[in-house]
């Protein structure tokens, strides 16, 4: 959880930018919206995906109802997310 029960900040690798950018559906923003204020509010929500300790500890997020998946990982002080995957 962010520290003081806030919400961390949400930040976008160059990627997960140009995903978002390519974005229309009103739909679609939304339900990204939605599972980024859940990943905001609680880092940890995703499941950790395998991997080694020589980089960021990756962590997936996904919504079967409303349909999107995000690949992030949060910063050690857990005050900011990173995206690095959108799937809508």
């Amino acid at each position: 959880m962010a520290p003081h029960g806030r919400r961390a900040r949400i930040a976008f690798s160059d990627s997960a930018a140009k995903q978002l950018d390519s974005i229309t559906s009103e739909a679609e923003l939304h339900a990204l919206d939605r599972a980024l204020v859940v990943i905001s509010v609680n880092p940890d929500a995703g499941e950790a995906l395998p991997g080694d300790s020589a980089g960021p500890r990756l962590r997936q997020y996904a919504d079967d109802v409303e349909r999107v998946r995000l690949l992030y990982w949060v910063s050690a002080l857990h005050t900011v997310v990173v995206v690095a995957f959108i799937e809508v």
